[in-house]
């Protein structure tokens, strides 16, 4: 990125946001006016029915671009649930088509951002709808250490995984007693070790293979 690009955004920028673990960064049922920029710790994108059943849609990172969806919505499309402390980049929502206009490298980089969050809720209906229990909790351990290893956050083989079970199970669409049988059936084939809200994977290839995980390398991902 050149020094005039991180200008842009500096300027783009009104400041950063902190919530505490639990809190909503983004109400599901109100607009927001800001947009945001995963800077640290762990969120999730949501949706519940009427009926209070949840539906997470995917899992948020650092360097994960938020709220972008709304912008091609009549109304707000999901909400985002802070899952640690988390401290977050926020934007004027009114000035992104001023970036677009003004920076199209830097609009690039936007689409780009959401182009990658599409192929990620693909790739999650794929989970939901035709893997297994087993294949599916897999899927999951696998997506996020990897997707964690990526941005440096593994240390000698642990990563923070802040996902209980009820995460886990809304998330793929099972239920609790489902998730839980799962897990420990895992654990049992010594594929994965949660301890303390860390996770390890013991046998990569094995827990790789059983869900069906064959993600070609990733292009360097850009920061907004």
């Amino acid at each position: 990125m050149s020094a005039d690009e991180v200008r842009v955004i500096e300027s783009f920028r009104i400041g950063t946001r902190a919530f505490e673990a639990g809190r909503p960064v983004i109400d599901e049922f109100r607009l927001s006016g800001q947009l945001f920029t995963l800077y640290s710790g762990w969120a999730f994108r949501f949706k519940t029915l009427a009926d209070g059943r949840r539906q997470i849609l995917s899992f948020l990172l650092p360097g994960d671009f938020i709220g972008l969806q709304d912008e091609f919505a009549d109304g707000h499309t999901h909400g985002v649930e802070a899952m640690t402390a988390v401290t977050l980049c926020a934007f004027e929502r009114e000035r992104l088509w001023e970036l677009f206009r003004a920076h199209p490298k830097l609009g690039y980089d936007i689409t780009w951002l959401a182009a990658r969050e599409e192929k990620m809720v693909d790739d999650n209906l794929v989970t939901t709808g035709r893997r297994s229990a087993s294949e599916r909790v897999a899927m999951l351990l696998m997506h996020l250490y990897r997707r964690a290893e990526r941005l440096g956050m593994v240390r000698d083989g642990w990563v923070e995984f802040p996902l209980s079970q009820q995460h886990i199970a809304d998330a793929l669409g099972l239920s609790l007693v489902h998730t839980n049988k799962t897990l420990r059936r895992l654990r049992q084939l010594n594929l994965h070790r949660l301890e303390g809200g860390w996770l390890r994977i013991m046998e990569p290839h094995a827990l790789e293979k059983l869900g069906d995980y064959f993600e070609r390398p990733m292009q360097p991902t850009p920061l907004i």
